[in-house]
């Protein structure tokens, strides 16, 4: 059943559906003057989530798909963090009061790239201009090749209590093949040394569909990340892109495990995750079973956001450097990619705004839709739909693709409620993509589904 689906669905590039509509259907007619527009409305009393772009590393990783530079000088680091610092001055600005926080993620590049005392600062510089709760969550995504005991100590400092580590494999011929040499051992020093930090819930990347990479390998990572016991695992499938991506031409296609092989390495660890104690949660995310994730999941209350599944329910997101993508209200804004471009704006007194997506009361709809059905695996169109003042058949008639999706097995519908089956869930981007009112109209171009 797996070749027939993939052979039939997988075919097109899909979205991963962190947000509805996707990035390629962003234009330039948002730009600063609606950004700012938007962020004076935003109530006093509501809360925001924080997104700070730290687009520079050390060396480059062939597989990375993110927006990042290389750089072995600090000057270039150094002076972004001040253009970065006027955008939240800028921002703070035009929302014109001390707007709360409740969540801030630093994402890259490399965020501990940093200097301890140019993190210090940066997290001074937030509370100076945003409105920290008691209960504020920071999270940060780690190299742990490059973590030092002093960034350790200054993420403690400044109040992290989430962790992101880049694993990915621990295979040396795989590591080899992607220009990413990591040992068990300089993971392990990183968990230890932000425990000791009181940074209570870590998370494990890894990545399956690797050059080289086998279920045995597969297999091998995960039962050594397993014993460093971290409170989550997110398990991605490499995305093969080298058009997009020219470092990615640096992997070898041929050597490139085939759908078939990706599936198996997928539930191989997912299989070896579940017999160690983690909740299966979507798509690809694994949690302990008294981590707030696996709880929000069992409640129905998981959400689905720029960093994959969440728990974060702020209906706002600041995104804060170059590339930085944001969600308000109105809808979606993102910033000058180009460091360069991000730059002059800011420092010319200008949100660095550059395109984004004013949200239609339909494109809410189907937002939910996706959403559920992405963390979920189910969705009750009625429900949504008359709770959103429409009618279920604005998503139902006529859907060829959900039809034949149900004729397939990947799904069930019964009265309105649609269900994808325990053995297709591989499929769920496959029918939130049923959904998708701008698939396909753009010639965009995403990660296979498979």
């Amino acid at each position: 059943m797996f070749n027939r689906l993939v052979a039939k669905y997988g075919e097109a590039r899909l979205p991963r559906y962190t947000s509805y509509p996707t990035a390629p259907a962003f234009s330039s007619m948002v730009g600063p003057d609606a950004y700012a527009e938007a962020l004076a409305k935003l109530a006093e009393d509501d809360p925001v989530s924080l997104y700070l772009h730290v687009p520079f590393c050390r060396a480059m990783c062939w597989y990375c798909g993110c927006h990042t530079t290389i750089t072995r000088q600090d000057r270039p680091i150094v002076d972004y963090l001040d253009v970065m610092d006027q955008e939240i001055e800028l921002v703070g600005f035009a929302a014109r009061h001390p707007t709360q926080v409740k969540n801030v993620h630093f994402g890259g590049g490399t965020p501990t790239i940093m200097k301890p005392d140019e993190f210090r600062a940066l997290m001074k510089k937030l509370r100076s201009v945003f409105d920290f709760r008691d209960d504020s969550s920071v999270a940060l995504e780690i190299d742990p090749r490059t973590l030092s005991a002093a960034m350790v100590e200054a993420l403690g400092e400044s109040g992290v209590d989430r962790a992101s580590l880049g694993v990915q494999s621990f295979d040396p011929v795989v590591q080899a093949a992607i220009n990413r040499r990591q040992t068990p051992e300089q993971t392990e020093e990183a968990v230890l040394l932000l425990r000791g930090a009181a940074v209570g819930s870590i998370n494990f990347d890894l990545i399956y569909g690797l050059p080289h990479q086998t279920v045995k390998s597969c297999v091998e990572t995960v039962r050594t990340a397993i014993r460093m016991r971290p409170e989550r695992f997110a398990v991605f499938g490499y995305a093969h892109v080298p058009a997009f991506k020219k470092h990615q031409r640096l992997i070898d296609d041929a050597v490139l495990p085939r759908a078939e092989e990706r599936n198996a390495q997928a539930e191989a660890i997912a299989s070896e995750l579940v017999a160690a104690g983690y909740v299966r949660i979507g798509l690809d995310h694994f949690a302990l079973p008294d981590d707030d994730l696996s709880i929000a999941a069992s409640q129905g209350s998981m959400r689905r956001n720029f960093q994959g599944y969440t728990t974060d329910t702020c209906d706002t997101l600041i995104g804060l450097g170059a590339s930085a993508i944001g969600k308000l209200p109105m809808g979606y804004v993102q910033n000058q990619v180009p460091i360069g471009s991000y730059a002059d704006r800011i420092s010319a007194g200008v949100l660095a705004t550059v395109k984004g997506y004013r949200l239609t009361d339909e494109d809410r709809l189907r937002a939910r839709v996706i959403e559920r059905l992405m963390c979920d695996f189910a969705v009750d169109l009625v429900r949504v739909a008359e709770g959103s003042g429409f009618d279920a058949g604005l998503l139902l008639d006529g859907n060829e693709r959900l039809l034949e999706l149900a004729a397939d097995g990947v799904v069930t519908i019964d009265g309105g409620k649609v269900t994808v089956c325990q053995e297709s869930r591989f499929m769920v981007r496959a029918v939130a993509a049923a959904f998708d009112a701008y698939l396909g109209a753009s010639g965009r171009t995403h990660s296979k589904a498979a």
